[in-house]
């Protein structure tokens, strides 16, 4: 198997809705928790996650915006091997509601009761800077194409 390119990894980020965000405490702890793309899976380099303002995540974001991804795909019906994706990032808090608006998906209201005027509602936009794979046979890094 060739070397994965970056179109390769968006690919299958895309089929992959949770991940683990993690982000630093400042106190030298690392903290990790599910978080759903919520099918906003165009990925480009930059991933999108909704959350509350008032929150640990975003407090530690603040601090110390560098943050990191995992991804995983299990094991195909088929036995081959699945993905794990990590891309190390970093992270910034979007208040912007025309940003909110444009990554907005239906069923995000079970969450967020108000949609887009949800008070407290931010976005976390993670803007990656290296993106790692392993497939089960090979593992690799791959540039993030920027503009």
């Amino acid at each position: 198997m060739s070397a994965m390119t970056f179109e390769d990894l968006a690919s299958k980020i895309r089929k992959i809705d949770f991940c683990m965000l993690s982000t630093q405490s400042g106190s030298g702890r690392i903290s990790s928790r599910p978080m759903s793309n919520n099918g906003d899976v165009e990925y480009d380099g930059d991933s999108w996650f909704f959350s509350y303002e008032n929150t640990r995540k975003i407090s530690e974001i603040n601090g110390i915006d560098d943050v990191s991804l995992t991804f995983t795909e299990p094991p195909s019906l088929l036995g081959k091997p699945g993905i794990v994706i990590a891309i190390q990032g970093m992270a910034s808090i979007v208040k912007d509601k025309a940003s909110f608006e444009a990554h907005w998906v239906s069923g995000l209201d079970r969450w967020f009761p108000e949609g887009t005027q949800t008070p407290g509602l931010v976005l976390i936009k993670v803007s990656a800077s290296s993106v790692y794979y392993w497939d089960g046979e090979k593992n690799g890094q791959v540039d993030i194409p920027r503009g």
